[in-house]
């Protein structure tokens, strides 16, 4: 679908946007979910919040010790730049830090630790 379809189909209350720019991705609305008799797929297909997401991301963690840009886009289902961003954001409010790497095969972990 092209992003004038999309647009379109937003405006009628079919469709939903999220992200912005290049992230951003279109998804059937609520209500149409609803319609459909189809409410739970509606959140699955939504994905999660931002907030969910860092909250994934620290409980991951917290339990596996480390993380990258790859296991935190299939987590989150983000795009690698989506989670790259995210992390970035995780650390810039030093909730998380840098462990190993510098450029490619960066790992994040506890800020605490």
């Amino acid at each position: 679908m092209i992003p004038k379809d999309c647009k379109r189909l937003a405006e009628a209350g079919l469709a939903e946007a999220r992200g912005e720019r290049k992230g951003r991705s279109w998804h059937l609305a609520a209500a149409t979910y609803r319609r459909l008799g189809e409410k739970t797929a509606y959140v699955h297909q939504r994905g999660f919040e931002p907030m969910q997401q860092e909250q994934m991301v620290l409980q991951y963690v917290e339990k596996h010790g480390s993380n990258g840009r790859g296991e935190v886009a299939e987590l989150c289902r983000l795009s690698p730049p989506q989670a790259y961003r995210l992390l970035k954001r995780l650390e810039e409010q030093r909730k998380i830090r840098q462990t190993s790497g510098s450029t490619k095969g960066v790992r994040y972990g506890s800020a605490s630790k």
